[in-house]
């Protein structure tokens, strides 16, 4: 329903913040992560995913897009309700989030207030195949996602290159080059290796 929700930032503490978007003050509850991420700054963009139950409509809101896919990711899974994710955001960082479903390290996640020893195996289990794909490439590319490497990956689809083909020859230039590579030098090189 939403994206994100950008305005005035007129309250933050370590669970929630609140933006004045024209008007109207969205309450919208976050990680740590974010806390520290959005500082006091006047204008704040926060991407939003809502949760509905049946007594409320819960709005979270995350400093950038991968630690809402993260965060959606660890809700999908069996009896780790939004709280909970929320929690494992505020202890772990996204990355060493990743890192632990990757290299399967129960004990790390089992750190985490209220998750035990069964509720980390079931996440390392469930969501090991969808954080954990290209682990190795993205914790040397900074972990979360390259957006130069997305940017061109998507210009490669639309000119009609197979999507997995393009995205592990823009992981090998990556490799190669850098990531100081521009997106048009990213495209440039695969055209090249296609």
């Amino acid at each position: 329903m939403f994206n994100y929700i950008k305005g005035k930032l007129t309250e933050r503490n370590p669970a929630f913040a609140v933006i004045d978007c024209n008007g109207v003050g969205y309450l919208l509850n976050i990680s740590l992560n974010t806390y520290s991420r959005i500082g006091e700054v006047e204008a704040c963009l926060l991407y939003v995913h809502l949760v509905v139950r049946e007594d409320a409509m819960i709005l979270f809101g995350f400093a950038d897009q991968e630690e809402r896919e993260l965060f959606r990711q660890l809700i999908s899974v069996s009896s780790v309700g939004a709280n909970t994710a929320r929690i494992i955001l505020s202890s772990l960082s996204p990355q060493e989030v990743v890192q632990a479903i990757a290299i399967a390290n129960v004990p790390l996640l089992q750190k985490v207030k209220g998750i035990g020893a069964k509720t980390a195996q079931r996440i390392v289990v469930d969501l090991k195949d969808k954080v954990g794909k290209g682990f190795a490439s993205q914790e040397k590319l900074g972990f979360m996602h390259n957006t130069k490497k997305d940017e061109a990956l998507s210009g490669l689809i639309i000119l009609g290159f197979p999507k997995m083909l393009a995205e592990k020859t823009l992981t090998k230039i990556i490799e190669k080059e850098g990531t100081d590579v521009t997106v048009e030098e990213l495209i440039k090189f695969a055209l090249q290796m296609l």
